[in-house]
């Protein structure tokens, strides 16, 4: 009767612990979208020259896409920006 009664708290004990560690999962992942949508809104405030853009596509030859992401994480500055794509 014992081994009946410690197998069914121990199956209890599981589940309760899978509920709690799918919610931990599902708040970190919440606060990591939400994270990654307030650095998004924060790098597309940043001014970038067109100048500066068509400089590093043609230099790097690289996308579009990927040079303004490039800028935009350096705020614009593009010696920055060059440097890191270099390494």
């Amino acid at each position: 009767l014992e081994r009946v009664t410690d197998y069914a708290e121990e199956k209890e004990i599981q589940s309760s612990n899978l509920e709690t560690a799918m919610s931990v999962i599902g708040d970190r992942r919440s606060r990591e979208q939400k994270a990654k949508q307030e650095r998004e809104k924060e790098l597309a405030k940043v001014t970038i020259k067109k100048e500066d853009l068509e400089l590093i596509m043609t230099e790097m030859e690289i996308s579009r896409a990927a040079a303004e992401r490039s800028l935009r994480e350096h705020m614009g500055n593009v010696v920055e920006a060059l440097i890191t794509l270099t390494n």
